[in-house]
């Protein structure tokens, strides 16, 4: 079934519905023959129709957050009372990016044969993994579907929200430092030369600031480029062996979690991501010990991933989550008190999604915070250093200006 739909093809069409109203949208079926039935079925009767198979050549890529929108979706249909399957055709059809549309539309046609919701979502373990699979199959055992995927793309939206906060502290200072590398980068290859072939024409020495900088330009231009391979080769070297080696992995996110302003950010993410799955999951009525499996790999930090598998087992053996907690030496006492509160009282998943809130706003201020922090800091260092610059340029034509 999932080959089939995976050689479906892309249409484009037009028609009219039962009321002879115009009606047009994008379907995915294996022929021409089979859309026209396919829609004829629905109600509609096709007057064009046209292969869009250039438009899947170059679909573009299905990313998180594009499930979370369709996790939200989903749900809101199934509450509304609109069938499953229905619903993926409802949501498949009308979505504007092709990936998406051949994703969820694969997936319909799994569950129009036969396949469980969760069974069909887990053939597409890159989009869905273990823990949104898992809280569907709890759903569906349940007879609960809808209430388990209102949780799901709650989770999912909480979750995407901190990631782009995350992204947003990262990206500012990462793109202004590469502005500032490639100004300075065209300063001393292609402007600075320009000023060193008139300086040569004044018959006298060079202030040692605008010396200092001649040189450095020549060496920029005579050996940058092995500059440029060095950091490359650190760089791909960083990227090689973070993918191949855990215990590269895991140093380079324990030093993440120490650096000055962005590292506190790291670990506030990692709790709130902690205690949002342990709350998602707990509430679906999923085990302890196993929903501490799934919230092992959403914290999105090998440091707290592996101290949670640590908390597991020792969960497994009969101990408290907060002891297990505070084994860890990674969580903070508030959180640890509520989460204890929220074992004696029966009421975790209640107490984890209240953790969860409130890390998640205060990843929110200590970015926003961060962002107002830095800004003047940066502008305050590219203006030197481009400044010092140009000051290092015309520095000898001042003094020659004073002589005279």
């Amino acid at each position: 079934m999932a080959e089939a739909a995976a050689k479906q093809i892309p249409f484009k069409w037009e028609g009219k519905d039962k009321r002879g109203v115009p009606v047009k949208g994008k379907s995915v079926a294996a022929s021409e023959v089979a859309l026209r039935a396919e829609l004829r079925r629905q109600g509609v009767v096709p007057s064009r129709i046209s292969k869009q198979t250039a438009l899947f050549q170059s679909d573009g890529k299905v990313t998180t957050a594009d499930i979370a929108i369709f996790s939200r979706q989903l749900a809101t249909m199934l509450t509304a009372g609109i069938p499953l399957v229905q619903a993926f055709e409802i949501v498949g059809n009308g979505h504007d990016i092709p990936a998406v549309q051949k994703l969820l539309l694969a997936i319909k046609a799994d569950v129009e044969g036969g396949t469980s919701l969760a069974g069909a979502l887990a053939k597409h373990p890159l989009y869905f993994d273990d823990l949104y699979v898992n809280l569907v199959a709890a759903g569906e055992q349940a007879g609960a579907l809808e209430t388990l995927l209102e949780k799901i793309a709650t989770y999912k939206e909480k979750t995407e929200a901190i990631k782009k906060k995350i992204k947003k502290a990262l990206t500012y200072p990462i793109a202004v430092v590469v502005v500032a590398v490639v100004v300075t980068a065209i300063l001393l290859i292609f402007v600075i030369p320009q000023f060193e072939s008139v300086f040569q024409g004044f018959g006298a020495d060079l202030p040692a600031f605008t010396r200092m900088v001649v040189d450095l330009s020549k060496f920029v231009r005579e050996e940058g480029w092995i500059i440029a391979a060095g950091l490359g080769l650190v760089g791909y070297t960083i990227i090689y062996f973070k993918k191949r080696s855990q215990a590269f992995r895991h140093w380079i996110d324990r030093m993440s979690l120490k650096l000055p302003a962005i590292g506190p950010i790291l670990v506030k993410s990692s709790i709130a991501r902690y205690a949002r799955t342990l709350a998602t999951t707990f509430a679906a009525g999923v085990p302890l010990v196993e929903a501490l499996e799934s919230v092992a790999g959403a914290t999105g930090n090998i440091v707290y991933e592996q101290a949670v598998l640590k908390m597991r087992d020792e969960v497994a053996t009969g101990q408290r989550l907060q002891q297990a907690m505070e084994n860890t030496e990674l969580f903070p006492n508030m959180v640890i008190q509520m989460v204890a509160v929220g074992e004696e009282s029966g009421s975790l998943d209640e107490m984890a999604s209240k953790v969860a809130d409130f890390y998640e706003e205060d990843v929110d201020n200590a970015v926003d915070n961060l962002s107002s922090l830095l800004e003047p800091m940066i502008m305050s260092i590219l203006g030197v250093l481009i400044g010092g610059l140009v000051i290092a340029m015309y520095l000898p034509i001042f003094m020659m200006g004073a002589v005279v």
